[in-house]
């Protein structure tokens, strides 16, 4: 089994920066592509950046010039650095990623979330 753990969520002002992180633990061969996207309450689950094993990212254009989407496939971690946050982007933030893992004596490929780590910035 793959499981994701994410930090970094919290509270804050306007203007302000957190950074999260989620790591992925389990008997991983490797790890394709690794996403965080968001969440509202009622609303859909939105990709917010992804970032593929070769390092090419993209963005939703709501973040970008803010946001920074990172990975160190040695650690198999993915951290999203959030700068000048704005009240818009207040919702819980979900891992994801693509794994290839050994599990009994086969080989298996899956998609797994984290947990999600609320965001909350205030106005």
């Amino acid at each position: 089994q793959v499981q994701l753990v994410e930090s970094g969520g919290g509270l804050v002002q306007a203007g302000g920066s957190l950074r999260l992180s989620c790591a992925a633990s389990g008997r991983i061969l490797s790890i394709n592509t690794m996403g965080w996207y968001r969440q509202t309450p009622g609303g859909q689950r939105e990709l917010v950046a992804g970032i593929t094993s070769g390092g090419s990212t993209n963005y939703a254009d709501s973040v970008k010039g803010r946001f920074t989407i990172s990975r160190d496939n040695a650690k198999n971690s993915v951290s999203l650095q959030m700068n000048s946050l704005k009240p818009e982007d207040t919702a819980v933030y979900y891992c994801n990623t693509n794994v290839k893992y050994v599990r009994g004596g086969g080989i298996f490929t899956g998609n797994y979330w984290g947990q999600g780590t609320q965001v909350t910035v205030s106005s």
